[in-house]
């Protein structure tokens, strides 16, 4: 380290309560290793621990270490025992935290990798299974990571063609100027076969690794391997990633990919340095510097000082204060600005500009009172994104930007966009999310040439919207209420999958409150959804303008079929449709507390698309009886 500075660290954002810095090193034959700290001038250094692990030679370092695979030149390289490492990263998997004390005895800690996939395909969760056996080899022996790495993974999922479509990546912020070395920890405990899963290995956008065959590589299930990679980060960037994809070649059994570990160590450089610059601070203190010169002053001296200060005095303090509130002002105006780099990156206006063809009209695929969103892919990623720049002549303001950037930046659930990143430079303020391939859900509903939605398909689009504001009122850190829930801000990927987005009226409170009242407008969305007509609509008459008053006025008189889609005339279920309306009356409520939480909306919705497909499997048993005229009735054969 080199002008290191604790508070700059710890202030960066994310804040963070202390630091730990861990170093491999050789000592070879030396018996004594010293560990030394110089302080800047006009500084002090301090320590608050230490803790010295001794380890195999092998295990990161040493002559025996083998070679790695290189991303740059040469194909092979030995890692020598001047060269040092630094941790950088070190996550389970698909797991939880691992805490030092359960580690495979080199008491390292290993964190989850939630924080830092990339986008919003987060893949499939393998769960520990206490009864699966590591079987340790000598080319991976017990010490490499603990069973428990081994035994949690992420896979893609069990759909090929949606894996076929993206890559399973993650994203790490790193120091630049240095090699690093990746180690990716790999073990089948589902399979059994070679050739079953096979897939490819990118780190920065290189071919790490082809092919990769985990059941081939380790020899079975159950015993695992690991594989190391060297790549350099220039000092144009400060960022890594690592993304598998489906190998299709050979055709393997499933189109997936699995990892079960991550390890990242930043490599000294040639003149044996880690040192990297201090993050750069949200806002430097003021400090002020007193430095007292040893000498006297003559009594006069004193007089005519004093009296000087005496006249000054009013106005320094004047100044102070005014000083003091407009620094406090900016503080708080910056804190409310801090954003995880993990979660949510910083983008360069170059970068959006050669997304977007510099704001090429042609890109534009949406357009709000915020300003237009394109359709983009950023340099150097094979994603697809949604580019929203904020119109500087938009009611919404710079406040509700920034809220979204916190928001967004904090969650991460299957049925909420994904915030990718965001950029401020030259007066922009510009958002970057996923790509939603189908769009948003009113544009498949009305005033479009789009063909109709079957009903169960939007029912599942209910159901995932609810899904997602019960996340924000129930499992997120801080309760969130979106207050902005309408058809134009729930966005539907590739397969269907509904997310909830636009966050930047979102009021936060705390998880405890939860028989506090929500207002929401989920009640006019999922009367949209079985209408299909906007909320308000001036061209009908005076009594049907309102879509919530006129459905509330057919339910009471039991004409709540006349007003619900064409489309979807004798394709609801009767007690489907009953229980779906019965959800959408209770939501009408004017009080509060007299709404269903969103967890029972969820739960009444799942109940509904079960009636659906229940009434549908009966209905074709039916006509299959009838094609074979069988003499039984529906409740017999069912």
């Amino acid at each position: 380290m080199s002008n290191f500075s604790a508070y700059l660290l710890c202030s960066a954002s994310p804040p963070q309560a202390f630091v730990v810095k861990e170093y491999v090193i050789t000592v070879g034959n030396k018996q004594m290793l010293d560990v030394t700290f110089a302080p800047m001038p006009d500084s002090f250094a301090f320590i608050n621990g230490i803790e010295i692990v001794s380890m195999p030679e092998n295990l990161y370092t040493g002559q025996t270490y083998g070679s790695l695979s290189l991303l740059d030149t040469d194909y092979f390289f030995e890692l020598e025992n001047t060269t040092a490492l630094e941790t950088a990263y070190r996550l389970n998997v698909g797991g939880s935290d691992i805490l030092n004390v359960d580690d495979s005895g080199m008491f390292r800690t290993w964190n989850q990798d939630v924080d830092y996939i990339f986008g919003a395909a987060f893949g499939v969760t393998r769960p520990y299974q206490p009864n699966v056996t590591i079987e340790y080899t000598e080319a991976t022996p017990v010490y490499m990571a603990p069973e428990v790495v081994y035994a949690t993974a992420r896979t893609m999922g069990p759909t090929a063609n949606i894996n076929l479509n993206y890559n399973l990546t993650w994203l790490f912020t790193v120091d630049p100027g240095f090699y690093y070395i990746v180690r990716l920890h790999f073990c089948e405990t589902s399979l059994q076969l070679a050739n079953q899963r096979v897939f490819d290995i990118y780190i920065n956008n290189h071919t790490a690794e082809e092919a990769m065959d985990v059941i081939a590589s380790s020899g079975g299930n159950g015993i695992p391997v690991y594989r190391d990679y060297k790549v350099w980060v220039s000092q144009s960037v400060n960022d890594l990633w690592v993304a598998l994809h489906p190998q299709t070649r050979g055709k393997p059994q499933f189109y997936d990919a699995l990892l079960n570990g991550i390890e990242i160590f930043k490599l000294s450089n040639w003149d044996g340095s880690l040192a990297a610059p201090n993050p750069r601070p949200e806002m430097a203190p003021m400090m002020q510097k007193h430095s007292t010169k040893k000498g006297t002053f003559s009594k006069q001296k004193r007089v005519i000082l004093g009296a000087t200060l005496s006249s000054m005095v009013s106005m320094v303090l004047i100044f102070v204060f005014w000083l003091r509130k407009h620094l406090l002002s900016i503080t708080e105006s910056l804190n409310s600005r801090k954003v995880s780099p993990i979660r949510c990156k910083r983008i360069s206006l170059v970068d959006i500009l050669t997304a977007t063809n510099n704001f090429d009209d042609a890109l534009i695929v949406g357009r709000g009172g915020f300003g237009n969103v394109y359709k983009g892919r950023l340099p150097a990623t094979q994603y697809e994104v949604a580019i929203k720049r904020l119109n500087s002549n938009s009611h919404q303001g710079e406040s509700e930007f920034w809220a979204e950037i916190e928001m967004l930046s904090q969650l991460r659930y299957i049925n909420l966009v994904s915030l990718i990143g965001y950029c401020d430079e030259n007066h922009e303020m510009i958002l970057v999310y996923d790509y939603m391939v189908n769009g948003t859900l009113r544009h498949h509903l009305y005033n479009n040439d789009n063909t109709p939605l079957p009903w169960k398909q939007r029912l599942r689009i209910c159901i995932g919207a609810a899904r997602g504001l019960e996340y924000l009122h129930s499992g997120a850190v801080q309760r969130i209420i979106h207050r902005d829930v309408k058809t134009t801000n729930i966005l539907l990927d590739e397969t269907w999958v509904a997310k909830v987005s636009d966050f930047g009226l979102s009021k936060t409170g705390h998880v405890f409150m939860e028989n506090a009242p929500i207002t929401t407008m989920v009640k006019v969305v999922l009367l949209e959804v079985l209408c299909a007509r906007p909320v308000v609509d001036t061209r009908l008459e005076e009594d049907q303008i309102c879509l919530a008053d006129w459905a509330l006025k057919c339910v009471e008189n039991e004409t709540i079929e006349q007003i619900i889609d064409p489309y979807l005339q004798g394709k609801i279920a009767a007690e489907c449709l009953r229980v779906f309306v019965e959800i959408a009356k209770n939501c009408l409520n004017d009080v509060g507390v007299e709404r269903p939480k969103m967890s029972d909306v969820v739960g009444m919705l799942e109940f509904a698309l079960q009636l659906q497909e229940t009434a549908e499997t009966k209905q074709m048993v039916v006509e299959a009886g009838d094609a074979m005229d069988w003499p039984h009735t529906i409740d017999d054969v069912v």
